[in-house]
């Protein structure tokens, strides 16, 4: 990381870095480095996801949501909470939770804090499917994020990627 922070300028107090050509823009060490973290997200996200799909019937972000609920636990999460933690719209995590739901992966059911209030939760199906998937994620895992990167690193990684993702997170506006 040093080699892009000597580069880039901006940052930490620095000057912004000049640049005044497409040529330029292009090879900015920052623009670099961000676009290899979003290419490489991008293509993992595909072979995972694409894994999810064959081996286990569902697409990512309906692994993530079975997690998210699976993490909730009884009495299960409100759509908005599901929609702030997937930043989607309410929605659009409507209309994923009544994919899953017509899947046999969750269910809703009452809120016993609000009477009018309705929670999501997984049904048994939802749970098997849970554990199933997330095997399969964790093996690939291993073999695609981890295996390429040298063993001294791994801890590192990790630790930089969770400050860039609470970082990011708290940058976002929160839903109403």
């Amino acid at each position: 990381m040093h080699g892009v922070e000597a580069q880039s300028g901006g940052g930490n107090g620095e000057e912004p870095a000049e640049i005044s050509s497409p040529k330029e823009a292009a090879d900015n060490a920052l623009v670099l480095a961000f676009g290899r973290l979003q290419g490489a997200a991008n293509r993992l996200e595909y072979i995972l996801g694409r894994s999810l799909e064959l081996e286990c019937g569902i697409s990512h972000l309906m692994f993530e949501v079975l997690l998210i609920l699976g993490r909730a636990g009884d009495p299960g999460l409100s759509m908005r909470a599901i929609a702030q933690e997937q930043v989607l719209t309410t929605g659009g995590a409507t209309r994923l939770v009544d994919r899953m739901e017509a899947a046999g992966l969750v269910e809703r059911a009452e809120d016993p804090g609000d009477r009018r209030g309705r929670l999501v939760r997984l049904t048994p199906l939802g749970e098997e499917t849970t554990v199933r998937a997330s095997r399969v994620h964790v093996e690939n895992i291993r073999r695609y994020f981890l295996a390429p990167l040298p063993a001294e690193d791994r801890e590192r990684f990790a630790e930089d990627l969770r400050i860039l993702s609470h970082a990011a997170r708290d940058e976002l506006p929160r839903l109403p």
